[in-house]
């Protein structure tokens, strides 16, 4: 006896998809983990997990043009917006959130939008992945426009709610990047950057909050923070533009004035109480021999870019 299923167009077309994908690949080899030990299953997950960050390797100059392209409409004011569904969906909105306290920006800047809406960060909601016009929705309500960036992300390529939040942001001029995991997919096809790291078949059949998700959080890791490397978030590898909101951060500030220009604590409290408490205008007070005033002055005349800030009071001087 058939099921009711096998009679629905959509259920036959999906099916074929899936079949199709290496993500949802049944690995034979792999048929008998749950008789194997611990141990060894262990050491299986870990083998497979070793083969991801080769296959980001091989997209480098893909994702190199993209961090290059979404730096350069930043820079114009844009902002950085991810938007995905499930496993995917999350990890874009974990890697918005992680932003304002790790490079000072304004929540608004960067943004994570998962199928669904919030509540589907920790429960799934029935059907929302399947909907490209839920995508234009949730576009519309935060006002993309064509100097933003919007990142579809998707293991399998095809997820509707990806796949429609880059085609309608690519219809209103906004850069467009498809982030998935599978060779010729829908996604890459529809966005004007497409990064397919093929990771595979999934330890557990379908499982893609494995490879393909450590594939996805890796990149999503470069995409933003190259990018506020870019926009001069950094001096060097220090986060200048760290935003102090506890005491750890708070401690951290001091110690990235510290390891910047070997100021002394009392000289570092004085920078920072002078920069009302900004680590990267608290070290150009330092080496730059400027107030806090004219290190406002300067970085902003620099778009925030300490080197070139520093250069500028090294003429002054």
């Amino acid at each position: 006896m058939t099921s009711p299923a096998a009679h629905d167009p959509n259920y036959t077309r999906l099916r074929t998809q899936l079949d199709g994908l290496t993500t949802e690949a049944f690995r034979p080899d792999l048929a008998d983990i749950d008789r194997r030990s611990t141990l060894e299953i262990a050491r299986t997950m870990n083998g497979e997990d070793a083969s991801v960050p080769a296959a980001v390797a091989d997209r480098l100059p893909e994702i190199a043009a993209a961090i290059d392209a979404t730096a350069a409409r930043m820079t114009r004011g844009g902002r950085l917006i991810y938007a995905g569904a499930g496993t995917a969906g999350r990890l874009g909105v974990l890697d918005a959130s992680e932003c304002p306290p790790t490079f000072n920006t304004d929540p608004a800047e960067v943004l994570g939008l998962i199928a669904g809406g919030p509540s589907a960060m920790v429960s799934a909601v029935e059907g929302a992945e399947d909907s490209k016009e839920l995508a234009v929705e949730d576009l519309t309500a935060i006002a993309v426009a064509d100097r933003d960036t919007v990142v579809g992300i998707s293991a399998s390529g095809r997820t509707p709610y990806a796949v429609g939040a880059v085609e309608h942001a690519r219809a209103i001029g906004a850069l467009t990047i498809g982030l998935s995991c599978n060779a010729d997919s829908a996604l890459a096809a529809a966005a004007e950057h497409g990064i397919e790291i093929v990771v595979g078949p999934e330890l557990l059949t379908g499982s893609t909050r494995l490879k393909a998700g450590t594939a996805q959080k890796l990149v999503l890791n470069m995409l933003s923070t190259i990018t506020m490397i870019r926009l001069g978030k950094t001096y060097g590898n220090l986060m200048v533009d760290v935003r102090a909101s506890n005491e750890k951060l708070r401690a951290r500030s001091r110690r990235i004035v510290a390891l910047a220009t070997g100021a002394t604590d009392l000289e570092i409290e004085a920078a920072l109480a002078e920069a009302d408490g900004e680590v990267k205008n608290a070290i150009l007070v330092l080496l730059g021999g400027v107030d806090g005033r004219q290190a406002a002055r300067l970085l902003h005349t620099s778009r925030g870019h300490l080197r070139a800030a520093l250069q500028s009071a090294s003429q002054a001087n």
